[in-house]
């Protein structure tokens, strides 16, 4: 799901407005809290027109389609949006906890590529958040650049996994997909870590096909690999931390909307500790009741899929945080329930602080998971997120 396609148009207009003025920031949670005031006012300001800019000339998601790799880890030019989102929980040989999240976005701002001779001009822009949650500490470190794609700035390869902004990338270490390297630093903090999948790829929704709404082509074509075996280094105000641990990773691509009715949704990714994975978003409508397409999967140990409708699983908030830096309250513990496999979980954060004060506000953090499954024991972590609850 990521930060979905309604963040993506927002986006969308705040880069098209960046790029003109030639604005490439990076930015972090103590110079966006002195902001806050005019940013919030920026961001929602502007919903209105992006939600209403037209999306003619740009291709739709209508079916199923088979995937190809290298192929389809690199850019779908003719679409509006994707990204390439990875997320985990690590710890070091102490025990100290940390998570993390490295998101590449691309929008293109228009269908078409202008002629020019020009290696600088481009119709792609690129976005990449970076975030870090230190347990241990109690503290949430982010950061986000931006860049056009023209000049090798940024983009993303057909030719083998490989996505980077400036000097931020996820890149495969040989000739197949994995092992897979993620880099990225900030001033205060920064990760180096290298992927494996033990599992492969899963296709989420219908054979791939992600449908967000009844409209035909409000929808994203959408794969996960959901249990990475990941290794690395990350650091903190210059200090290295040696860890291991388990990522996710998505991949989506879209020229979608909320629908008039939807205002945002509630993204849950779990890794159980009996080898499976549970995927469920809820959509949340207007009138404070959630959205009937939504949807989710349950992954078994063997990597097979059983599809979730949105009746298959219950969403119960058990308890709620007011952000210090947006005054924006969200939900931050959860019950989630899906009958078909008894499985019965309790979801709390690994710190409330996870909200990403960047060009649009979300929470998106480490959480822990405990609960039964066939009335046993189980444990487990993951990520959620939240987005939709600054409007």
């Amino acid at each position: 799901m990521k930060t979905n396609y309604l963040i993506a148009i927002v986006l969308l207009l705040l880069g098209t407005i960046w790029l003109q003025t030639f604005q490439f920031p990076s930015t972090s949670n103590a110079a966006l809290d002195s902001q806050k005031h005019s940013s919030s006012a920026k961001n929602n300001g502007s919903l209105g027109a992006v939600l209403s800019n037209d999306s003619k000339g740009f291709a739709r998601a209508y079916k199923p389609q088979a995937f190809s790799f290298p192929n389809d880890h690199g850019p779908h030019n003719q679409f509006r949006s994707e990204w390439w989102y990875f997320t985990g929980n690590l710890n070091n040989p102490q025990g100290r906890q940390f998570g993390y999240e490295l998101t590449f976005f691309r929008f293109a701002l228009k269908p078409d590529l202008p002629k020019s001779k020009s290696a600088w001009r481009s119709n792609q822009m690129y976005m990449a958040h970076l975030t870090l949650t230190d347990v241990e500490a109690n503290r949430f470190y982010t950061d986000e650049r931006f860049s056009r794609a023209g000049n090798e700035l940024a983009g993303a390869s057909n030719k083998s996994y490989q996505v980077w902004l400036y000097d931020w990338s996820a890149k495969t270490e040989g000739k197949v997909d994995f092992p897979l390297r993620l880099h990225a630093n900030s001033n205060s903090f920064a990760i180096d870590m290298l992927l494996t999948s033990p599992k492969g790829y899963v296709k989420q929704g219908d054979q791939g096909l992600s449908q967000k709404s009844p409209e035909p082509g409000n929808a994203s074509y959408y794969y996960s690999y959901p249990r990475l075996e990941t290794n690395g280094t990350v650091s903190v105000g210059g200090k290295p931390f040696s860890v291991i641990g388990t990522s996710w990773m998505d991949r989506e691509w879209s020229t979608s909307a909320l629908s008039n009715e939807q205002s945002g949704w509630d993204w849950f990714s779990l890794q159980l500790s009996d080898n499976t994975e549970l995927m469920f978003y809820q959509l949340r409508r207007k009138d404070g009741q959630h959205d009937s397409n939504s949807s989710g999967s349950y992954i078994t140990a063997d990597n097979s899929k059983i599809s979730l409708k949105d009746h298959d699983a219950t969403i119960t908030t058990l308890d709620s945080w007011k952000s210090p830096h947006s005054e924006i309250t969200y939900p931050s513990r959860w019950r989630l329930s899906v009958s078909s496999q008894a499985l019965e979980l309790e979801i709390v954060p690994l710190i409330n602080d996870q909200e990403l004060n960047v060009s649009y506000r979300y929470w998106e953090g480490a959480v822990k998971v405990t609960g039964t499954k066939q009335g046993k024991p189980i444990s487990g972590q993951g990520y959620v997120e939240l987005a939709g609850y600054s409007q």
